[in-house]
């Protein structure tokens, strides 16, 4: 046999992928992002958060003006309260929908950097 030493490799040593005995806990491994995570991720930042919130806003303005504008046409007043009550009731939960968006678009960036590619 021979004293010498293999030549060293170029590059870092290939990782096996990490199992866990039976019974031992180990981290969880992230699923890889799709081009259909991708856009969802996109559909629920505008279509939800930002245009419901928005077209709501709007008409209860346009029923306030609408009931101003003619004494008879009072309910749109209410229907305006109405609208202001269901932003009030619905902004917890879009708060919700723009935390999960946030965590999705942050894994999507993450998957960016490392140069995954969408399947």
């Amino acid at each position: 046999m021979s004293d010498q030493q293999p030549p060293p490799r170029w590059g870092p040593p290939p990782v096996a992928p990490h199992v866990a005995p039976h019974g031992v806990y180990a981290p969880p491994r992230a699923r890889e992002v799709t081009a259909s995570y991708r856009r969802w991720a996109v559909v629920l930042t505008w279509a939800v958060a930002a245009v419901l919130m928005a077209f709501a806003l709007v008409m209860s303005i346009v029923f306030l003006v609408w009931a101003d504008q003619d004494t008879r046409d009072a309910a749109y007043g209410y229907l305006a309260l109405v609208l202001w009550i269901g932003i009030a009731a619905g902004t917890p939960v879009l708060i919700a929908v723009a935390i999960s968006v946030r965590n999705m678009r942050r894994r999507v960036r993450e998957q960016d950097r490392t140069g995954n590619a969408p399947s």
